[in-house]
């Protein structure tokens, strides 16, 4: 190797590895991704070291940051979930995950006694978090199709009504894309006459869907949560994982702390910040705009219905709830689950119609899953 070049084989081993990719992306339809985005005139930043550290609302002495695109961002998530604009704080994160875990957090250490509640079509990654900043919780039985068991939480929020109530609540379940309702959840809080409670949303792929559909489940700051998550990389689309992390200021102020190294406040969970993941977000927000979000929407709606038309068509039964993109129908093969890349939970498996998906896409897995299912029919 010449200092300074790759190998032949080393540039042989890049390539083999988009062409693989290029490959496998055909056949993307299990994971809440979209892949049909280009940033290419953003390519030009990559040469900085772009870090944004410390608050986005604050000024820092690491001036290498986008912090003004990043604070652009938040407002317009802010506007998206009925959040008042002088009430409002939030950040670019790594992704849905450190959303939640910053919402958990919060939550914490305004009640540190306070009990979790979370169902149990809740994302794999919450009892992690719960494990990671100690906090008290129980698991809530879900109903069929994903939603959480209202009569469940109900009858536990009672048993547990002597210590102040933290709901973790999904605005869009992983495996079905079930909504909990935030109505009927403050409903059961009041009549169990809870004073003190805190709401955190889980929004990472139906916070950019319900703010687009006609009658959406309350699920935002106008129905009085305190928190939420969003994915970036989900229904926008980004080639880096991302997210918005939304809460209540007075809430964040509680945990802020100034550091004289980077002349800020520290607010978020991580340190160091992507500097770019904004700027991608920022400009998909304005080449597209609040009406290309909702068409974006709308299409994936109703290529889902065709989806499941096709399904069923073709004998196998496919369902989805309400608003939501996600297709569920019985697992197939193991073959055939894994070419299309579908996740599998239990006896279902189920595709997310996000924008890069199409007709024919829809038709090769259908006809790979009835050519399986013919093979091993006795």
């Amino acid at each position: 190797m010449i200092d300074g070049q790759l190998t032949v084989k080393q540039q042989q081993r890049l390539q083999d590895l988009l062409g693989f990719v290029e490959q496998e992306s055909s056949r993307f339809l299990g994971y809440p991704c979209n892949r049909l985005f280009d940033y290419t005139p953003l390519y030009s930043f990559l040469s900085f070291p772009l870090n944004n550290v410390g608050d986005p609302f604050m000024p820092s002495r690491y001036h290498l940051n986008t912090h003004e695109f990043e604070r652009e961002v938040i407002a317009f998530f802010a506007a998206l979930t009925h959040a008042q604009p002088e009430e409002i704080w939030g950040y670019v994160t790594n992704g849905g995950t450190e959303g939640n875990m910053y919402g958990i957090y919060l939550a914490r250490e305004i009640y540190p006694e306070g009990l979790v509640y979370y169902s149990e079509a809740t994302h794999y990654s919450v009892p992690k978090i719960l494990r990671m900043v100690h906090a008290r919780n129980i698991m809530i039985k879900s109903t069929a199709n994903g939603e959480i068991d209202y009569l469940d939480l109900a009858e536990t929020v009672r048993i547990h009504r002597d210590v102040p109530v933290i709901i973790f609540a999904n605005i869009g379940t992983t495996m079905t894309g079930a909504v909990d309702n935030i109505d009927r959840i403050k409903q059961i809080l009041k009549d169990n006459a809870i004073k003190h409670y805190y709401i955190h949303c889980d929004a990472a792929l139906g916070g950019m869907i319900l703010p687009f559909v006609d009658n959406p489940t309350p699920f935002d700051f106008a129905a009085g949560i305190d928190s939420m998550a969003i994915s970036g990389h989900k229904m926008i689309g980004s080639p880096i994982p991302c997210g918005i992390a939304l809460a209540k200021k007075a809430h964040v102020d509680r945990i802020a702390r100034a550091v004289e190294y980077i002349s800020s406040f520290d607010t978020t969970v991580s340190g160091s910040r992507n500097g770019i993941t904004p700027l991608f977000l920022w400009y998909a927000m304005h080449k597209l705009g609040i009406n290309g979000f909702r068409q974006r929407v709308q299409d994936c709606l109703k290529m889902a219905d065709y989806a499941i038309q096709q399904f069923n068509d073709h004998g196998i039964p496919a369902w989805r709830n309400e608003n939501s993109i996600t297709v569920v129908f019985p697992k197939g093969t193991e073959a055939v689950m894994n070419k299309w890349q579908i996740a599998l939970q239990g006896e279902i498996g189920h595709i997310l119609v996000m924008p890069h998906v199409t007709k024919q896409q829809i038709g090769q897995l259908l006809t790979d899953m009835v050519e399986a299912k013919g093979e091993v029919t006795p």
